[in-house]
C-alpha cells in the first residue's frame, strides 16, 4: 500500500514537474513570437522613416507622403500591444502621427513638377537619392498589393517614381560623359553618352511627348558630337608624332652599300 502511494506520489511529482516545463516552453515560445514581431514591426517604422526623412531630395506628392504616413500609423498600432513597457511611447508617436495625417489631409499640396527636378551634385545624396526611390517604389507596390492604395493613385505615383529613376540615370550618365571628355578619356566619354541615348531613344520610342526625353536627347547628341569632334582633332597630334619617329628612322638607319 505505502508502496502504491509513493508511485502514485512519484507519478504525479512527474506529470507536475512535465507540466511545468510544457507551460514554460510555451511562455518562451510566445516570448519569442511576441519579440520577433515586435522587431518586425519597428523595422517597418524604421524603413518608412528613414524614407519620411529623404523625401526632401525628391519631388514627392502629398499621395505618396500618406501612403509612408499610413504605413508607419498601421506598424504603430499593431506593436502597440507587443511593446509592453514602451506602451506611452508609441502612444505619444500615434498622437503625433495622426494629427500630421489630418493636416496633410486638410490641406493637400501640389505635386512638384518633375521637370524642375535637379540631380544633387553630392555623389553620397545621388547615392541615399537612388537607395530611397528604389525603397519607395517597393513600399508603394507592396500597399497596393494589400489594398491600402488606389489603383489610379498607385500608377500615378509608380510613374512619377520610374520618370525620376529615368532622370536621375541619364543624368548620371552624361555626367560621367563629361568628366571622361574633361579627362580626355574619349573612348570612355564616347560610350556612356551612346549608351544614355539608346536609353533615351528606347523612352522616347514609349513616350514621344515627354519634354525631358527630346531635351536629353538634343543634349546627348550635341555631346557626342563634341565628344567626336575632340577626338579627331586629337587624333593628328598622334599621327604627327608617328610620322617624326619615322624620320628619325629614316635618318639613323644603316646606310645601304651598292
Amino acid at each position: 500500500m505505502i508502496f502504491a502511494s509513493v508511485l502514485i506520489l512519484l507519478g504525479t511529482l512527474l506529470l507536475l514537474v512535465i507540466g511545468i516545463s510544457i507551460i514554460q516552453q510555451h511562455k518562451a515560445r510566445v516570448e519569442s513570437e511576441r519579440r520577433s514581431e515586435l522587431a518586425r514591426h519597428r523595422a517597418i517604422i524604421d524603413e518608412t522613416e528613414e524614407v519620411l526623412s529623404n523625401t526632401g531630395l525628391i519631388p514627392c506628392s502629398s499621395s505618396v507622403i500618406l501612403v509612408l504616413y499610413r504605413r508607419v500609423e498601421d506598424a504603430l498600432t499593431s506593436a502597440l500591444p507587443l511593446a509592453r513597457n514602451q506602451t506611452s511611447d508609441y502612444e505619444r508617436r500615434l498622437i503625433d502621427l495622426r494629427g500630421q495625417i489630418q493636416a496633410l489631409q486638410s490641406a493637400p499640396k501640389p505635386a512638384p513638377a518633375i521637370e524642375l527636378f535637379r540631380l544633387p551634385d553630392s555623389d553620397r545624396q545621388i547615392l541615399t537619392l537612388v537607395q530611397t526611390l528604389k525603397k519607395m517604389k517597393a513600399i508603394l507596390r507592396a500597399e497596393h498589393n494589400k489594398g491600402k492604395v488606389e489603383p489610379s493613385v498607385f500608377s500615378q505615383e509608380e510613374q512619377r517614381i520610374d520618370s525620376l529613376q529615368l532622370r536621375i540615370n541619364v543624368d548620371s550618365m552624361l555626367g560621367r560623359s563629361r568628366a571622361a571628355c574633361f579627362m580626355k578619356q574619349y573612348g570612355s566619354a564616347k560610350q556612356m553618352v551612346t549608351k544614355a541615348l539608346a536609353t533615351l531613344h528606347t523612352i522616347k520610342a514609349q513616350t514621344p511627348n515627354d519634354p525631358f526625353i527630346g531635351l536629353k536627347v538634343e543634349e546627348a547628341k550635341a555631346m557626342l558630337e563634341e565628344i567626336t569632334g575632340a577626338q579627331m582633332s586629337a587624333q593628328p597630334i598622334r599621327i604627327k608624332a608617328k610620322e617624326d619617329d619615322d624620320d628619325i628612322d629614316v635618318l639613323f638607319q644603316p646606310k645601304k652599300k651598292w
